[in-house]
């Protein structure tokens, strides 16, 4: 999760440009914003999390996709916008986050893990 200035944590986001489809946006945006591109993650692309809130009285629409990083250790690059990143399990997550509907999120993309973790 990443931090904006003056802002509150939330992963990568940012508006849909002209010709992008979502999921094209969220690569944009998470390499803008955190400096890693396709390459470095591995995307469920399958199970993707639309969350519908308001902004200032507007009507906001995220999809967010789970990924995981190749490498744990690769260092973030920050856009200017934000102040630092970090890694959490779970429930810090979820108490950072502080939005029920992201804290259902968090709970959802976590039930994905735990579920492709298990032996068959």
């Amino acid at each position: 999760m990443k931090k904006a200035a003056g802002f509150h944590w939330s992963p990568p986001k940012g508006h849909v440009d002209p010709g992008e489809d979502d999921f094209t946006t969220a690569l944009r945006e998470t390499k803008e914003e955190a400096g890693y591109d396709e390459n470095d993650l591995i995307i469920d692309k399958n199970t993707p999390i639309t969350l519908n809130y308001q902004v200032k009285k507007e009507p906001k629409i995220v999809i967010y996709w789970l990924a995981e990083l190749r490498n744990p250790n690769q260092e973030p690059i920050l856009s200017e916008e934000h102040t630092e990143l970090k890694w959490l399990g779970k429930e810090a997550a979820k108490d950072c986050a502080g939005f029920k509907d992201f804290q259902v999120m968090i709970d959802k993309f976590h039930e994905v893990i735990v579920t492709r973790e298990k032996p068959l």
